[in-house]
């Protein structure tokens, strides 16, 4: 396929984030996991969109100018997803619609500092949504919120590098996904950070200390920053380890904090600020979005935003 780049007259945006849905069934309140033969009773329930939809809301709610580029069928679930985003009023040139189902549900079971998930997904396009906005969007960077490392990474990364887009990847991934495999090195060497949370630094290096699996990490991508829950976030730039403390806060449900996070970290780092407060930034929406069920019932702005920030100034 034939190198092409957008036009000038193009709109242009702060980030560009591909990805896709879910519906996420959260569960809270729940004594103990199910097992085989077995029900458990949760106290708490909502059922609210997920996945590419959480950080993309997040950071148009931080007054970034977000393309996403994601498809959906035309099954309930994808209906639902696309209610909620036009109540957000995303911007939507780039979805693609199919005339058949694609369906995306993930059921989570919410503990108060961990999720076990379950999820089923209908077969993807054959060209994804993604891969043609990226011929034609222009914007500061690209956000993948998965860790995709397939075959049209390297087409992908193309397009991007022509435009003078930075690449940003969270780390969610399958478990095969292993610095062993050089795909998975060729990916993250071809980042500008990485965002992984910690349990998905671990699994990635095959190390037992944190410590350890970010310098790994550090070795084939220039910026890692790991999420690592009620404790905090770390960061490894130019030799140089940051830490930043979590918000002291009783979160209800966190099933997509990360997700929120990464929109508060990437509002501050688009805007230049100093890496201990792009974590702070990542820490306060991140935190805020655990005080209602899923990453976006509670709306975090930037004045709420700004507001932290100002206590910690006082």
């Amino acid at each position: 396929m034939k190198l092409q780049t957008s036009s000038s007259s193009s709109p242009y945006y702060d980030v560009l984030v591909v990805g896709n849905y879910t519906i996420d069934l959260i569960f809270t309140g729940l004594p103990a996991l199910p097992a085989l033969g077995r029900e458990v009773v949760g106290k708490g329930f909502a059922m609210v969109p997920g996945e590419a939809y959480n950080s993309t809301v997040a950071m148009h709610r931080l007054g970034l100018r977000v393309a996403w580029a994601g498809d959906f069928g035309n099954d309930e679930l994808s209906l639902m997803a696309l209610r909620a985003i036009r109540e957000e009023g995303l911007d939507e040139t780039y979805f693609v619609h199919h005339a058949r189902p694609l369906r995306r549900l993930t059921v989570a079971a919410s503990f108060p500092n961990d999720r076990a998930f379950i999820t089923y997904y209908d077969p993807d396009p054959l060209i994804p949504a993604g891969l043609r906005a990226l011929r034609k969007a222009r914007a500061r960077l690209l956000f993948v919120p998965g860790f995709y490392a397939g075959p049209l990474f390297h087409l992908g990364i193309r397009w991007v590098r022509a435009k003078g887009m930075k690449v940003v990847m969270d780390g969610n991934s399958h478990p095969n996904t292993h610095l062993r495999r050089p795909a998975v090195r060729q990916v993250i060497r071809s980042l500008d950070a990485f965002l992984p949370n910690a349990a998905e630094a671990l699994h990635l290096t095959g190390e037992n200390e944190l410590t350890k699996a970010i310098l790994a990490l550090g070795k084939y991508c220039p910026l890692v920053v790991v999420k690592a829950g009620r404790d905090g976030a770390y960061a490894y730039h130019e030799e140089r380890f940051v830490h930043v403390p979590a918000l002291p806060l009783k979160p209800l449900d966190t099933t997509g904090a990360g997700d929120c996070f990464n929109a508060g970290f990437l509002r501050a780092w688009l805007d230049g600020l100093p890496l201990e407060q792009c974590l702070r930034w990542g820490n306060i929406v991140g935190g805020l979005s655990t005080l209602d069920y899923g990453a976006t019932s509670k709306r975090v702005t930037l004045q709420e935003v700004q507001a932290y920030l100002s206590r910690d100034n006082s």
